[in-house]
């Protein structure tokens, strides 16, 4: 059954629902869901987990998530995460790159390759490609925005390797909290430790996280393990 709007546009629209007319989130969505023609918002969810995985990704995502998005070089964790910030902008949704790899060109051009010919949506993406970017150099340019809105941090092992900037667990445990007090969504593009591909596992998991240091990555409250076109999304315990 073809759905009125995207799953995560569903989503967010339940949320204003809920917030406008007092009601509980999980009455909101069965209540889009019958819209949709589903008994409940369980089935519309299960009946879409074919769709398109940045779709079912960002319709799972809650105000103050913290992602991880992670897999080995080539595998397509970069590709999600833009396309990420698209659907978000797609979806009205402040979205925003912060990436210590590319060049504000390359990254233009990767999101304007995403959204295919003709379209303008990826102008919305604001992108920063400063040197200086870290835990307090996203707050400072997130600061103010309305929750729901999305970064992207491109990438996780980047972030402290100034030595001038915070551990990067300091880093997280700030972006954390700054996460769950605005309501905004950080995803964070990760590396995995290559010793993953002789182990012989279909997917990697968060013991493969690389980590020259120790990070709790407990402060992650979802993660997407991507590898060989597959993906796997999983609450982080």
């Amino acid at each position: 059954m073809k759905l009125s709007a995207p799953i995560f546009q569903l989503k967010r629209r339940a949320k204003l629902m809920a917030r406008s007319n007092s009601v509980p989130l999980y009455e909101a969505l069965d209540q889009i869901a019958r819209e949709e023609g589903f008994g409940k918002w369980s089935l519309l969810s299960a009946s879409m987990s074919s769709g398109p995985l940045s779709e079912t990704v960002l319709s799972r995502l809650d105000d103050g998530d913290m992602l991880l998005l992670a897999g080995r070089p080539g595998h397509g964790k970069t590709k999600l995460g833009l396309q990420l910030l698209i659907d978000a902008a797609r979806d009205g949704r402040k979205a925003l790159l912060f990436t210590l790899e590319f060049t504000e060109q390359q990254a233009w051009k990767h999101l304007k390759s995403l959204e295919g010919p003709g379209g303008n949506i990826a102008d919305a993406v604001q992108i920063f490609t400063s040197d200086q970017i870290s835990a307090e150099y996203i707050i400072q340019h997130m600061s103010g925005l309305e929750s729901g809105a999305i970064a992207v941090i491109d990438y996780l092992q980047l972030l402290d390797q100034q030595r001038s900037k915070p551990v990067l667990s300091e880093q997280l445990q700030t972006l954390g909290e700054f996460a769950q007090r605005t309501g905004v969504v950080l995803g964070f593009i990760s590396q995995i430790d290559r010793s993953f591909e002789t182990e012989g596992k279909r997917l990697p998991d968060i013991g493969d996280v690389r980590l020259p240091n120790f990070v709790d990555l407990g402060l992650f409250s979802k993660a997407c393990f991507l590898h060989n076109g597959e993906a796997q999304l999983q609450d982080v315990a």
